[in-house]
């Protein structure tokens, strides 16, 4: 079965800016969420193991083995281009006395760690840019968690591209769905959503890559489910980045412990005291078990051009067309107007961001950044460019206004100059959205310009092409090896 994106989203009730962010969740899934749960719901945890078992690389559709391979090659590439970052540094420092057996390298460094370790530390580099993929129904980042934890364990365990890329795909299916059935009441709360359900999605690759039987499969989620992690209240330090890594190294204990037969309770995900229940006051079981193996939540994942939260791209989409179409120079602006939703300013309001992690979560940086430098990738959102003196005048002009009608997805921009003279642009779709994807060139610009700092341009090159091939891998763990720098 072949199901475009843009069908698949319109299919399931869903307009994208309704759909991704707010409280405000349109259509089909508003109404399921407002019919009461069953008294007794059904089977969810042992539902959704017998089908991550039943899954293969053969019955995957055509668009969804595609999908996989974007979101693998887009994953490999920040995490490359996040190797070098502090929090890394930091992390390695850190753990190195306490590391098992070498089992697993790091992408774009020297340093091998047991499988654990490289996962969380593969993680935690993948998202420190807030650069990797976007499932916007959920805004859960699926790769980071799931990709950290199976690449980790195919450093140690030959494992096949085409084996490794339905682990993949099973994986991202398994969050994104039970992310689904709580948001957006879960994320409401507080919880960062991609440390609560990542481990989820990492128990269930990690455990289908080592053959778990279905009863452990049923184990390995429950226990999967007595780790979430995460809050948003993170969001603008290094401890954002730890979520995903923390949530990849969950899963992957989950599945190593099940594989040994180490018991949860069966029904942790949909009983009264389970997983559900308890971070939510929303539970959709539809959600997860309806429609598995025809309806794939990675064609609704998405990649950043912009290296931040992903309610600030429409506001860099436009400041840059401004600047660069209307030739204005951010010397001669007056204001900057901007109409947002609520949720823009709840995620990103800080006003005076002091590092470039905080200037992730700032739309007054992001519109200022990108009116000066025409840009918004992780050079943007460094300590430099929040300190910039020119970024740091013209962020106080920029006055963003929550406005009744304007989607999640959505701004509406007004440039005035000194001189009078006003320029326009309303951000319906921003460039990396589901309608206005990026292009496998651009998703390989943009691989290439994270790793350009990183690594020689030849490695680099050789990267990128093993993950481009990935079906066709013996080894997939080849490429972390190839990824990490050997001095």
């Amino acid at each position: 079965m072949t199901v475009d994106r843009r069908t698949l989203v319109k299919s399931a009730g869903l307009a994208l800016g309704a759909a991704v962010y707010g409280p405000a969740v349109a259509g089909q899934q508003a109404g399921a969420a407002e019919r009461s749960a069953p008294s007794s719901p059904p089977a969810v945890t042992r539902i959704l193991a017998e089908w991550i078992l039943a899954s293969s690389y053969k019955s995957l559709p055509e668009n969804v083995r595609r999908e996989g391979v974007r979101s693998f090659l887009n994953w490999v590439g920040v995490a490359i281009g996040g190797s070098q970052h502090e929090t890394v540094g930091v992390a390695v420092s850190a753990l190195q006395p306490f590391s098992g057996p070498p089992q697993a390298g790091l992408f774009g460094r020297v340093e091998r760690f047991d499988i654990m370790n490289a996962a969380f530390l593969n993680g935690v580099a993948s998202h420190i840019f807030d650069f990797d993929d976007t499932h916007l129904k959920t805004v859960i980042h699926p790769a980071a968690p799931v990709a950290s934890a199976i690449l980790a364990y195919a450093a140690m365990k030959p494992v096949s591209g085409r084996d490794f890329l339905d682990a993949l795909v099973v994986g991202i299916e398994t969050e994104c769905r039970i992310g689904n059935a709580v948001y957006p009441d879960h994320y409401d709360a507080g919880w960062h959503i991609t440390g609560t359900c990542g481990p989820f999605g990492a128990a269930a690759a990690a455990g289908k890559l080592m053959g778990l039987s279905q009863q452990q499969m049923v184990y390995a989620l429950g226990l999967a489910a007595s780790q979430p992690v995460g809050l948003r209240e993170s969001f603008g330090s290094m401890n954002k980045s730890f979520n995903p890594g923390r949530a990849a190294a969950n899963g992957l204990f989950a599945a190593i412990l099940a594989a040994k037969g180490f018991t949860s309770s069966e029904q942790m995900i949909e009983a009264k005291r389970g997983w559900a229940n308890t971070i939510s006051t929303k539970q959709d079981w539809s959600q997860i078990i309806d429609g598995l193996g025809t309806r794939y939540e990675s064609l609704l994942n998405t990649y950043k051009p912009f290296a931040c939260g992903i309610v600030m791209h429409p506001t860099i989409d436009a400041a840059i067309q401004i600047r660069d179409e209307d030739h204005v120079r951010p010397e001669d602006i007056s204001r900057v107007d901007l109409k947002v939703h609520p949720l823009v300013l709840e995620l990103t309001g800080k006003t005076a961001p002091k590092t470039g992690l905080e200037g992730k979560f700032s739309i007054y940086h992001a519109a200022a950044v990108a009116l000066v430098e025409g840009a918004g990738g992780e050079k943007q959102f460094s300590d430099r460019a929040v300190n910039d003196p020119r970024v740091v005048a013209l962020r106080q002009k920029v006055m963003p206004v929550v406005t009744s009608g304007i989607e999640a997805a959505q701004v509406d921009m007004t440039v005035t100059l000194n001189d009078g003279r006003r320029f326009h642009r309303f951000i319906e779709h921003a460039i990396g959205s589901v309608e206005k994807p990026m292009s496998d060139r651009q998703l390989e610009a943009k691989f290439a310009d994270l790793a350009a700092d990183v690594l020689p341009k030849s490695q680099a090159d050789h990267v990128m092409r093993l993950c481009r091939s990935l079906p066709e891998l013996k080894d997939a763990g080849d490429v972390l090896r190839a990824g990490a720098r050997a001095s």
